[in-house]
């Protein structure tokens, strides 16, 4: 069993336990259990991540398998510090869930890693260009599982909390993904000699941007609206944008040979 598959095997265990506890939790004492289990849990992942990073030699970002390792941590965090401010449940529940989801898929696909890093990758750029990115997806996906949450899963009208929390996410992973934008031109500059090139993946962010821009602004224009359904479909769009620019790009034939692509 290689590195990866046992750090998921032991993510799932430990984020396996507060979602139970969560799910069977009737008292007060039980929530402060489940606390105590998802700050451990989101700490021992961070742990293995860190162990990681020494034992490469290397920042863990090249390969999928090692991105997902980094949503599967972040999912959690956000999904804590939105319980702390909002007291969602739910939200902690189906962030400490979706953490498991990468964790399985790790375990069910696990990646043949590259022991060092190619000369265009090992800049002072890489690490903070990749951290905000992942951070900032993690919280946009945060946001696409409220919209879900509110569209398939509630019979009344749209929660007026919960779609606030979703735009508060959104307005953070924005921000974050802005600065990835920028991080990523620096990069680029310092090691193709352009700001922009119009790589697939540099042409995805973008439209990921914008998409998210066009949210900002509907929703902007639609302040004290009691009818949140678009904005929560217009998420879902935005989520599914992302995930192209995330995952999409090794099914176009022109990313293949790509900086961005990973293996």
């Amino acid at each position: 069993m290689n590195i990866y598959a046992i750090i998921a095997t032991i993510g799932i265990i430990l984020y396996a336990i507060p979602v139970i506890l969560l799910i069977w939790e009737r008292k007060s004492s039980r929530v402060r259990k489940t606390e105590i289990f998802t700050v451990v849990s989101i700490l021992l992942m961070a742990g293995m991540i860190v162990y990681l990073w020494i034992s490469f030699g290397r920042p863990p970002m090249r390969t999928m398998g090692e991105t997902r390792l980094w949503y599967s941590f972040f999912l959690p965090v956000v999904g804590w510090v939105t319980y702390r401010r909002w007291k969602f449940k739910w939200f902690l529940g189906y962030s400490l869930i979706m953490g498991i989801v990468f964790l399985i898929i790790n375990l069910l696909n696990p990646e043949i890693f590259i022991k060092h890093l190619p000369p265009a990758l090992q800049s002072p750029w890489f690490v903070p260009h990749v951290i905000v990115y992942i951070l900032g997806y993690s919280l946009l996906a945060a946001s696409a599982l409220i919209a879900i949450r509110q569209l398939f899963f509630k019979t009344d009208q749209l929660n007026a909390e919960a779609v606030d929390l979703a735009d508060n996410l959104v307005y953070s992973g924005f921000a974050l993904i802005t600065f990835g934008l920028l991080f990523g031109a620096l990069w680029a500059k310092e090691a193709w000699g352009n700001y922009w090139s119009w790589d697939p993946k540099e042409t995805w962010a973008l439209i990921t941007w914008l998409v998210y821009v066009v949210y900002i602004h509907y929703r902007y224009q639609s302040k004290g609206s009691k009818n949140n359904e678009k904005a929560m479909w217009l998420l879902i769009i935005a989520f599914g944008v992302m995930l192209m620019a995330w995952m999409g790009m090794k099914f176009i034939p022109a990313a293949q040979g790509s900086i961005h692509s990973y293996s």
